[in-house]
This record gives structure tokens, sequence and C-alpha cells, in this order.
């Protein structure tokens, strides 16, 4: 029985361990977004509470806090009380398989790019219960635009991870990662890593295809009914899916905790200051974007994803599947 508590708890800390840096990240990273968008937009951005406004995060989440939770008369009351629960608890599960150098990972599984794939793919559900669940017509409409979407461009992303997996020959994400040790995938497979970060826009509803909380014509989309912290927990969600694409194409094409050059000084800095280096790097082009780049129409985005992506992405397996086989490249699979 001691043991079996010994057990639990060593795995009790090492989630804790993995949850508590995700959630000051994003904090920090929300911080961090509204000053690029100041920065680009010649405004200040937050700059009162605290030094360089770094708490004003934190002064927005207590006041979310204290904030009265409303449930309107007419929704379905557990499913709507679900929704915000399920949307964070899938963007924080999803960090369980991402290394953050060899040994420092909270499950080394060898399907991990699968359970990633998985897990991504769940999200819709909270978004699609939290729409139904408001009973009103706004939330509905942007939770339908949000399922079209997400599917959309799922099945894309589904396409290039198939690529880095011909290139890399397993599906567990440290052997992903050593296999670029000599040439990251970022400039094989160039094409496929612009429009994995484009699809990563799309997947965690980031402008400029924040269609599905688009202001002008649905008040906050499937949002608009919530309030207080079940309204936080939906950003909460949103904001940890997007270090969780940013963390993917780190480790799909940038060459995840790698050094840039295994050169002295670089092969000295610590793996997981890499891997969040690399991080921040594709967070700070997402929050560029979003400043940038005006909004998408519905129709436009759509076809984007299904007349330009999709089949772009599957002439490129193609290519990239006859180039291997061609210079007898193609990873050797053991069937016995």
């Amino acid at each position: 029985m001691i043991g079996y508590l010994q057990i639990l708890g060593q795995e009790i800390y090492k989630i804790l361990f993995l949850l508590i840096p995700i959630l000051v990240s994003v904090a920090m990273i929300v911080w961090l977004d509204r000053r690029v968008w100041g920065l680009v937009q010649k405004r200040r951005g937050p700059n009162v509470v605290g030094p360089f406004g770094i708490f004003q995060t934190l002064a927005d989440a207590l006041k979310y806090i204290f904030k009265e939770i409303i449930i309107p008369a007419s929704a379905n009351k557990t499913v709507f009380i679900l929704a915000p629960i399920v949307t964070m608890t899938l963007a924080l599960v999803a960090w369980a398989v991402i290394p953050m150098s060899k040994n420092l990972v909270l499950a080394d599984i060898n399907v991990g790019i699968l359970y990633l794939f998985a897990i991504s793919s769940l999200g819709v559900y909270g978004i699609i219960m939290g729409g139904w669940a408001s009973n009103s017509k706004y939330p509905f409409l942007g939770a339908i635009r949000s399922a079209a979407q997400m599917v959309s461009y799922e099945v894309s992303i589904g396409i290039i991870i198939i690529n880095v997996l011909l290139c890399a020959g397993s599906l567990n994400l440290n052997d992903i990662v050593i296999a670029q040790k000599k040439l990251w995938y970022v400039i094989p497979l160039f094409p496929m890593f612009v429009i994995f970060f484009i699809s990563a826009l799309a997947e965690t509803n980031r402008p400029p295809f924040d269609l599905p909380e688009a202001e002008a014509e649905l008040v906050a989309g499937y949002q608009t009914e919530y309030s207080g912290m079940m309204y936080a927990m939906f950003w909460l969600g949103e904001y940890a899916n997007i270090l969780l694409m940013c963390a993917m194409g780190s480790i799909l094409f940038l060459g995840g905790w790698l050094p840039i050059m295994d050169i002295y000084p670089l092969n000295i800095i610590p793996a997981p200051l890499w891997m969040i280096l690399k991080i921040l790097f594709l967070f700070l082009l997402f929050a560029l974007i979003k400043a940038i780049v005006p909004r998408y129409r519905y129709d436009q985005l759509m076809r984007l994803g299904w007349k330009v992506f999709l089949p772009f992405s599957l002439v490129y397996l193609v290519l990239t599947a006859s180039f291997l086989f061609y210079f007898d490249k193609l990873p050797k699979v053991n069937i016995l």
C-alpha cells in the first residue's frame, strides 16, 4: 500500500511539474501578445500594472475569478458547465508527450505524434458543446464555424505530419527530433512548414482565421454567453493550444531541443532553453500576424483549406515519398 502511495505521489509531482510551468507560460504569453500588438501598431500596450505591465495578466485573472458566473436560464446547464472544462483539460493533457529535452518529458510514448493529433482533434468538442448548450443563435453559429474550420485544416496538418514521419521513420517525438541532428526538416520541407504554420493559425482560431469569434458578426461566437472564470477557461485552453502548436512546429521542423549548430558556445546552452526559444519564436510570428493581417471571409478560409492546402500537401507528400524511395531513404519497417 505504501509503495502504491509513493508511486501515486511521484506521478502527481510529475503532473504538477508539467502543469504549473504551462499555466505560468500562458499568463506570460498573453502579456507578450499584447506587447507585440502595441509595438506593431505604435501603442504602448500593457505598461501600468507592474514593471512593463507584466502583472496585467494576473490582474485580469483576478478579475475573472471574482466576476459572477451567469448561466442563461434556457441553457443546458450540465453541458454549458462542462464545455470550458473539456476545452482547458484537453489543451493541458496534450503537453504530456512534448519533450523539452531528451529525458525531460512526462510520457515518452512510441506513438506520441498520434496522441497529439488525437487530442488536438478532440479540442473541437468543447467549442461545439459551449455553442450548442448556450441555446443562442450567435454561439451556435460560432460553434458550427469552428467545427468546420478545425476539421478542414486538421486534414492538411495530418498530411504534413506524414511527410515528417516518412523522413524520420518514427512516431516517437524524441526520435523525430534526433533524426534532425544533421538537417532540420524546415529546409527540405519548407512549403510544408509554411502550410503547417498557417493551418495552426486556423486550428487555434487565431487571426486572420478567428471567424468563430468574429465580433462584427457573432458578438464573441461560441463564448458569447460565458462570463467569469468559465470564460477565462476558454481563453486558457486557447492559449495553451497555441503554445502546443508552436511546440509541435518546433519538434517537427525546427529540431526541437537541438541547438542551431553543434559548436561552442551554442552546444552548451541547455536543451530545454533551445526548445523554449523556438516556441517563443513561433509565437512571435503568431502575434505579428494577428497585428498585421486582416481577417478572411469564411468562404475564402474554406477555399484555402480544401482547394489550395489539401491538394498541394498531397502532391508534396507524393514528391517526398518518391524522392526518399529513389535514393533508398525510406524508413525500414521490421514486420516480424
